[in-house]
């Protein structure tokens, strides 16, 4: 029994045989990288399949690039592809099964094929612009204008950036000595976290929009291998929403990622970003400029119009007062003749009517003296009817109380003194 039992070292050493001896070609595989390192020179990855319809992994495995071959595949990746290889990337690579007594299995890598991962990053990327188009936000930065006075920046970059100082710089030392303002958002810029990281800066400036005219996003001094973080859907959203204008000058040569697609503007470098600032405003001064110098030169040539207009009427005032002044007084003197006649005519209309009146007021006065004297006669006549005296002389008596005529016994009292006059005297009595 014992003579059957192996070592471990002994199993590993039979299973190394036995691949070496059946899986002794190289082959092609196509995976995802779940996990990609870089220590003591030599790569270290995880390989991944997914279950296309779920995502789930149906496969998994682990391969090394050692140093030697790493220095060679590593730069001539990147420069075929503008890209670090990542976790998320999926690759196709040449293997060859190696299997050690104390690590165990792995897939070592002997090539890289470029081509392959430029292809799904190409599918990948034609994805996220058709689903950009498809949500209508794809141009929804163009429609946006740089406000005239953009002088208030919000940037976006890491924060030891040197490109992010160069930005600074030409901003601020601009030869027209125009005046701008910048506050930093830090973010990551290069890696896994460039998507999180800028889309949280986005957030914190929006929070404070008012405060700012236009954003810039910057990467200027980092690996210009990595930019796989600026082609994600997320964040090609949150840009293209994002209500303020936003430059891009992410320092890279190659195609546009599809961060620079959906902004505002792109350029190639944070120092291009500040020029096209520096531009933009020196712009819109030389326009402030040009109309200040039109409007100084309208002003100036319609105050000279107005001066020889004010001339030329200065030098006709005399000419047309004495012109006026004739016609005013040839039309005074025909006013004046013409009320003069009017008012000899009037007053000889008037003496006509007094000569008349003259000749008929004697006649009037008789008639209405005679009217008046025929009127006192006749009141003479009523007052002679109406004398109490006649009444006395027929025998009847008037009882006065107080001076007046007594009408209503009820007016008098036990007491009062009455007078009663009659024809040849008055009466003097007491009420009992």
């Amino acid at each position: 029994m014992e003579k059957d039992t192996l070592s471990l070292f002994e199993l590993n050493a039979l299973v190394r045989q036995v691949l070496e001896r059946t899986l002794n070609h190289e082959y092609w595989v196509e995976a995802e990288l779940s996990e990609c390192r870089e220590r003591g020179g030599h790569c270290y990855m995880e390989l991944v399949q997914k279950d296309e319809h779920s995502a789930t992994p149906i496969a998994r495995a682990s391969a090394k690039c050692w140093r030697t071959q790493w220095s060679i595949l590593q730069p001539y990746f990147e420069r075929a592809t503008g890209q670090e290889l990542h976790a998320g990337l999926k690759v196709r690579l040449k293997v060859y099964a190696q299997f050690h007594e104390a690590y165990g299995f792995s897939w070592i890598v002997t090539d890289i094929d470029p081509t392959f991962t430029l292809g799904d990053m190409a599918r990948r990327r034609k994805e996220i612009i058709s689903q950009l188009k498809a949500e209508g936000v794809f141009d929804l930065q163009k429609e946006l204008t740089l406000p005239l006075f953009c002088q208030r920046i919000a940037v976006i970059s890491s924060q030891t950036a040197a490109g992010y100082g160069d930005f600074v710089n030409q901003l601020m030392d601009n030869g027209q000595h125009l005046q701008f303002t910048t506050r930093l958002f830090p973010a990551t810029m290069q890696g896994e976290q460039v998507e999180q990281s800028i889309i949280a800066a986005l957030n914190n400036i929006y929070g404070n929009i008012a405060d700012f005219d236009c954003v810039v996003i910057i990467r200027g001094g980092g690996a210009t291998a990595d930019m796989s973080g600026f082609d994600t859907l997320a964040l090609a959203e949150n840009v293209a929403n994002f209500p303020l204008p936003i430059i891009t000058g992410i320092g890279h040569d190659r195609d546009e990622s599809i961060l620079d697609m959906v902004s505002f503007a792109r350029v190639k470098t944070p120092t291009a970003a500040a020029a096209l600032l520096v531009e933009h405003l020196k712009e819109v001064l030389d326009t402030l400029n040009s109309c200040q110098e039109r409007i100084a030169l309208l002003a100036r040539q319609k105050l000279s119009a107005h001066h020889l207009r004010l001339s030329a009427i200065a030098e006709a005032i005399p000419r047309l007062f004495s012109i006026m002044k004739t016609r005013q007084e040839a039309r005074l003197n025909s006013l004046y003749s013409q009320l003069s006649a009017l008012i000899q005519q009037k007053l000889l209309g008037q003496m006509g009517r007094i000569t008349a009146y003259e000749e008929r007021i004697p006649m009037l006065l008789e008639r209405r003296l005679a009217t008046e004297k025929h009127r006192m006669e006749l009141l003479t006549e009523k007052l002679k009817a109406l004398d109490p005296s006649l009444l006395l002389k027929r025998g009847y008596s008037i009882t006065l109380f107080e001076g007046k005529a007594v009408r209503d016994p009820g007016q008098l009292k036990k007491g009062d003194e009455i007078v009663t006059r009659v024809e040849k005297g008055t009466l003097k009595s007491i009420i009992k």
